[in-house]
């Protein structure tokens, strides 16, 4: 019954920036703590960021840290994640997750479907 739909990936180069959208449907969005995640070809899936609740606290990746930022806009639904100063190791398939307790990467519950973002050198 919950969904989460993530958009906004793309091919992009080195460096540039990509923001990624992630609807969630089925349950209030401020009832869920929320993620990113991601997995490139071949290797396990990795967690990338979460967001609380109620848009604070936030927590990272080391590799994303500095690059990336997650914000949520619970009336929206909408959970987002803008990546800046990209690098060809980003490239994966991005998914969003939520969960009632999941802060910040465990015992998430809802997946989407998931986004590819590609960033050539």
């Amino acid at each position: 019954q919950v969904q989460l739909v993530e958009s906004g990936g793309g091919s992009v180069e080195a460096g540039d920036s990509l923001t990624l959208s992630c609807e969630v449907s089925g349950q209030a969005l401020s009832n869920l703590d929320m993620g990113w995640f991601r997995q490139a070809p071949g290797k396990e899936r990795e967690f990338v960021g979460a967001i609380g609740r109620f848009g604070n606290p936030t927590n990272y990746e080391d590799s994303v840290k500095g690059r990336f930022t997650i914000s949520r806009d619970n009336a929206k639904s909408t959970v987002y994640l803008q990546m800046n100063s990209l690098k060809p190791e980003d490239t994966a398939s991005y998914f969003c997750a939520g969960g009632g307790r999941a802060f910040p990467r465990y015992n998430y519950d809802y997946w989407g479907q998931g986004t590819q973002v590609t960033v050539s050198s």
